[in-house]
């Protein structure tokens, strides 16, 4: 009887001991090596980890082992130096489809470029915050400031430009990288696919101007797909973009001689004097482009329905003449 009780005894505790080992490590049992702010790898990197900027962060109400999967595991606790990446399409799926098929996802995993961006990069990794939150990295006034700390050379050519200019000043309609290049799925620029949508981009707040390009011989190209002729970029510049006041600006009249012979060599002065943008409804622009609208509007509504009187009455006669026969 004693026998068959020490039995179900020790049982019970193995079983406790074994549900105990199972269970996997808190928050707190991860913070008191990481919450060590002197902890580092092997190579000097910071493995610490505040808990105030983890508890304010977009993952605060979760637990260290929802990312860290790997570390689960009581066995795995404490753990060896060599953690396996945490993966962020666990839960972000859809979003980092778009990384993995955008340039910055070929660049990582298929050109092996190790200083390609990632999550991290860009989100950071304890500290994420929400992206319409003023202090997430990825808060609107700070994107550029964000991819700037890769394409530093693109970063200072956008400071300089006007689109830069009117960020700093506070305006929130002011474009930022991810209002051309999109937050995740960022593509080449040098495909025609890309250059083809660089007027919709552009449209999207230049409505007027994109929709005066398309009347020209440029925009109507563009239109029926063909990627070999010149879109906003070309003449305006990607990232300096300058109001054509401003004499380092590639559309300035002192360079348009240069931008347009880009694309057309042996072009002078007098070539450069096309409009690039008509607007048939604006006097000031052109006085004679406006009459002519006029006048056309005035002709092809007359021609055609001086045929077309003609042709009743012409109608008319015939039937008379067959009632006479």
């Amino acid at each position: 009887m004693w026998v068959r009780t020490w039995v179900v005894f020790a049982a019970v505790c193995l079983a406790a001991t074994t549900a105990a080992a199972q269970k996997p490590p808190a928050n707190e049992d991860c913070l008191a090596c990481h919450g060590d702010a002197s902890l580092k790898r092997d190579d000097g990197r910071s493995l610490a980890v505040d808990p105030s900027h983890f508890q304010s962060s977009i993952h605060g109400p979760l637990a260290c082992v929802d990312c860290h999967a790997a570390l689960a595991k009581a066995s795995d606790f404490p753990h060896d130096a060599r953690v396996a990446r945490v993966q962020c399409a666990t839960c972000h799926d859809d979003i980092s489809g778009k990384y993995h098929d955008s340039i910055h996802g070929w660049a990582k995993d298929k050109a092996g470029l190790t200083v390609a961006p990632s999550c991290t990069d860009c989100h950071g990794t304890h500290d994420i915050r929400a992206h319409t939150d003023a202090a997430s990295r990825v808060y609107r006034n700070k994107v550029p400031a964000t991819c700037g700390s890769c394409h530093a050379g693109i970063r200072e050519q956008y400071n300089r430009g006007v689109h830069g200019a009117a960020l700093k000043k506070g305006s929130t309609g002011a474009p930022i990288c991810v209002d051309c290049h999109s937050a995740h799925s960022i593509a080449r620029t040098d495909t025609d696919k890309w250059r083809l949508s660089v007027t919709a981009e552009c449209g999207t707040c230049h409505a007027t101007v994109a929709d005066s390009f398309r009347r020209t011989f440029h925009g109507k190209v563009t239109e029926l797909g063909f990627g070999r002729v010149a879109a906003c970029a070309d003449c305006h510049g990607a990232h300096e973009v300058l109001p054509p006041s401003n004499p380092a600006s590639t559309v300035a009249p002192a360079h348009l001689v240069e931008t347009c012979g880009r694309c057309h060599q042996g072009v002078n002065a007098k070539f450069t004097q096309y409009d690039p943008h008509p607007n048939p409804r604006d006097y000031r622009r052109s006085a004679a482009l406006w009459w002519a609208n006029r006048f056309y509007w005035v002709l092809i509504p007359g021609c055609f329905g001086f045929f077309g009187l003609h042709s009743l009455l012409w109608y008319r006669r015939t039937r008379l003449e067959d009632k006479q026969a």
